[in-house]
């Protein structure tokens, strides 16, 4: 898969609004056209769909991703925030790792900011990065959960 293959990511945003899919789509497209040899690793989860880029196959090694949990904001976020600079004190979160904005609009999205924060988060994963990899530009689908707690999902246990 790559950039121009949607049809499974279509098929797990389908709970939510079109609104939050087209910022969701839109976010993926801004990430791909800056980082376009990396590869894209896709989580189709219990509570949200979430999806984020890596110059390898592995999730350690990932620098952004995307979060759909809710109809009314998208996650971008910063896979090692902690570790990146933030002047405008604008990520949010406090724990060890993860940082992310919420983003309600493509209008209320600072793509300059972020760029300049995606080269960061993209050197320290380079630079952490534990085994190197020939694959690149693919599109990786690491794991559908059975059960999902989603808007319009009833959470349902397999037999």
């Amino acid at each position: 898969m790559s950039k121009e293959q949607t049809k499974d990511l279509l098929q797990f945003l389908t709970p939510f609004t079109v609104e939050i899919q087209n910022i969701t789509f839109w976010l993926r497209e801004f990430v791909w056209d800056l980082y376009p040899d990396c590869n894209e690793l896709i989580y189709d989860n219990y509570n949200a769909v979430v999806f984020g880029w890596s110059p390898t196959d592995k999730v350690g090694d990932t620098f952004c991703s995307v979060a759909v949990g809710s109809n009314k904001y998208v996650h971008f976020g910063f896979y090692w925030g902690s570790k990146i600079s933030d002047p405008e004190k604008i990520l949010l979160g406090n724990g060890k790792q993860y940082r992310f904005i919420k983003v309600a609009t493509q209008a209320g999205f600072p793509k300059a900011y972020i760029k300049k924060l995606l080269k960061e988060a993209y050197a320290y994963s380079l630079a952490n990065m534990k085994e190197k990899t020939t694959l690149q530009s693919a599109t990786i689908i690491k794991s559908i959960s059975p059960v999902k707690k989603r808007p319009g999902n009833i959470p349902v246990k397999k037999k």
